[in-house]
């Protein structure tokens, strides 16, 4: 069992923590929630004993083992992909690593005048390692890998060669692998597809470890977890049930604390004017004197305090022809890799157009090429008449001035708006008080990525292609841009790993075929019909 006692914590004039107190039994699986800032890395970081209390305990027994996937890549090289993912398993990681070493000193001709010693040793090791599980070890790393999204040359291939993404989902194999008691999930979807969601979902739903996870994923935390630890101004507040349970039990009890407050407060008036009437009379003074003593003792109500997000309404953008992209005979390889061939894809205006398909099957591909990022090997792309094109991927980034803060950036985009009508646009999109006076070389990849889409969407195109439109935002932003492009008029094409976003836009489903001799399933539905029609939430994966 972890539990907090009375914890108080502070950084400098910001209180995390006042007197907060939970705790999470052996077996939950349990998330975890609060805005950004509120103390939630601090708390595993608590958990974690890598910081202290100023006040108040933090129990976790000495004999949990407690693995920790953060956003932060750790170092790696020199190992293969399942080398590196098997590093992460205790003994069993140690055993299979000089197992490796022992067999290439048994070919290396400089040791030849030690190989009884090291076959001896090799025999030693291999049971032990044998004993203990270790080439099922092998297999469930092989498999949890492929689960996340590597293919079979990438999991045997050097691990040094990945990008910053591919290498934080070897950091949650490592964590997943390692069998430990506990398991502390800092957003583990931030870097995943959706086939790799829906494969964790189905792990971490399966482990008898203990879970306390952070996700900007709603149907994620939905389905995984049965108990919600939120941190709110400074407590910590329990609630049994999933994320969508307590959504529903925090807004009844502020229904109910609002309605307390009004009660008191009209009770508290009714006493003032009393005290206010009869304070000059000497026969009323006695109960003057002790309603006034009553008054003062009287506990206060405090309203909640509610969290505001910004709503935003998007401008109507400019109607574009019918037709608004046609693709005809479109053949793109890679090397050998053949993506797509012979494909023809014609969105007509008003069409919201997801697009699904595993790893490498060419997502990011097709939306380049309708936004003329890259050039088809063969066929032909053409736009529509009267057309305005707004394209959002993670290059969008560059077209920043680092120079500038938040709110510079957005005068200088749109120097005839008011500052007020500019801060609207960006406080939906959570900057907010003086972060819009952040420079902008000092953003992190999400903040950036937000800024990017809060310049695009504040004087809309009619014709949005959006990949991965929302990684970095959390749940109650992603919600206001479902609610915001649900009354856009235009037309949209789009990528996302977020179901919530899928169900809440898509009006077509594009899958993309998994093999070469497959043809794509052009969907004239919604994501919800696809799902009800087909029997799975993405290409492969049934729900």
């Amino acid at each position: 069992m972890i539990s907090f006692s009375n914890v108080s914590k502070q950084y400098g004039q910001q209180i995390l923590f006042i007197d907060a107190s939970f705790q999470v039994n052996p077996g939950e699986k349990a998330g975890l929630v609060g805005p950004n800032g509120a103390g939630k890395s601090t708390l595993f970081r608590m958990v974690m004993g890598e910081e202290s209390p100023d006040d108040g305990v933090v129990a976790v027994p000495k004999k949990l083992t407690v693995g920790y996937f953060r956003q932060e890549v750790d170092e790696m090289a020199g190992r293969t992909v399942l080398e590196e993912a098997i590093a992460g398993s205790g003994r069993l990681g140690e055993l299979h690593h000089e197992l490796e070493g022992l067999n290439h000193a048994m070919s290396d001709p400089d040791q030849a005048d030690k190989l009884d010693e090291i076959l001896e040793r090799f025999g030693h090791v291999q049971e032990e390692y044998e004993h203990a599980g270790g080439y099922e070890l092998e297999a469930k790393a092989r498999a949890c890998l492929e689960g996340l999204g590597f293919a079979p040359e990438q999991i045997d291939g050097d691990v040094g060669a990945l990008s910053g993404g591919w290498k934080m989902r070897v950091s949650m194999a490592k964590v997943l692998l390692g069998n430990f008691d506990v398991l502390l999930m800092d957003e583990p979807t931030n870097h995943l597809d959706i086939e790799s969601i829906l494969w964790l979902e189905n792990f971490l739903r399966g482990v008898d470890a203990t879970l306390l996870m952070t996700s900007h994923d709603r149907d994620f935390m939905n389905r995984i977890v049965s108990k919600i630890v939120e941190i709110d101004a400074g407590d910590i507040i329990s609630y049994s049930g999933n994320y969508d349970f307590y959504v529903k039990e925090r807004e009844q009890r502020e229904a109910n604390l609002e309605a307390a407050y009004e009660r008191q407060q009209a009770k508290l008036a009714k006493e003032q004017r009393f005290i206010d009437r009869f304070k000059a009379h000497a026969a009323k003074a006695a109960q003057v004197q002790s309603r006034v003593k009553a008054l003062e003792k009287q506990d206060r109500i405090e309203l909640p305090k509610k969290r505001q997000v910004t709503k935003w309404q998007f401008r109507t953008p400019g109607r574009s022809g019918d037709d608004v992209a046609m693709l005809e005979g479109i053949c793109k390889a890679y090397g050998d890799r053949k993506i797509y061939k012979d494909f023809d894809f014609h969105i007509r205006r008003g069409e919201r157009w997801c697009v699904m398909g595993k790893n490498g099957a060419g997502k990011s591909t097709l939306l380049k090429m309708i936004a003329g990022a890259i050039e088809p090997d063969s066929g032909s792309v053409k736009l529509g008449a009267s057309l305005k094109m707004g394209y959002f991927a993670q290059q969008s980034l560059d077209l920043l001035n680092p120079d500038l803060t938040v709110v510079e950036q957005m005068q200088q985009d749109f120097p005839m708006e008011g500052l007020g009508v500019l801060r609207n646009i960006l406080g939906a999109f959570q900057f907010s008080g003086d972060d819009v006076d952040k420079p902008i070389r000092a953003l992190s990849g999400g903040e950036k990525s937000r800024l990017v889409m809060a310049r695009m969407l504040f004087n809309p195109p009619n014709f949005l292609v959006l990949d991965e439109p929302t990684n970095h935002l959390d749940l109650a932003t992603k919600e206001m841009l479902i609610e915001a492009l649900k009354d856009y008029e235009g037309t949209i094409l789009f990528v996302s790993h977020d179901r919530n976003f899928l169900r809440g836009i898509a009006n077509r489903v594009l899958e993309l075929a998994v093999e070469e001799h497959e043809t794509p399933l052009l969907y004239q539905g919604s994501y919800n019909e696809y799902v009800a029609s087909t029997g799975h939430e993405a290409p492969g994966v049934h729900s």
